[in-house]
């Protein structure tokens, strides 16, 4: 899994984002704005890393904070057009670069047994 995971990333436009970014652009793509707190809880790692996280992507205009509406102490991030240009991008890449490779290596029993395999992998996800 590791190794197929190095492959997609290198196959990303996002190649010059860290994983711990790339993680927080996909979470905020999928789950929508969201604190520093609730981004550290869902990605396992303490609030401190999350703020480094999160201010790197800023700083590349990639996110951008504004007042949380229910709490005006708390902020919440969300995407900007540049952030979603990105994710969308390497998004498209790593389905590309897996599609070919599914099509170039594996013959059509392979490819069946995988598709069977696909939602097994999905309930470990969910675990």
């Amino acid at each position: 899994m590791a190794q197929l995971t190095r492959r997609l990333r290198a196959a990303s436009a996002q190649e010059e984002l860290t994983p711990s970014q790339t993680s927080v652009l996909g979470r905020l793509s999928r789950e929508g704005p969201a604190t520093t707190a609730a981004l550290a809880r869902s990605e396992l790692v303490r609030p401190q890393s999350m703020r480094l996280t999160l201010a790197a992507l800023e700083e590349r205009g990639l996110i951008a904070r504004t007042p949380d509406p229910s709490d005006g102490r708390q902020v919440v991030f969300s995407l900007t057009e540049a952030g979603v240009r990105l994710h969308g991008a390497g998004r498209r890449n790593r389905r590309s670069w897996l599609a070919d490779a599914i099509e170039g290596e594996l013959n059509p029993d392979e490819q069946q047994a995988l598709a069977a395999a696909v939602p097994l992998l999905q309930r470990l996800v969910a675990w």
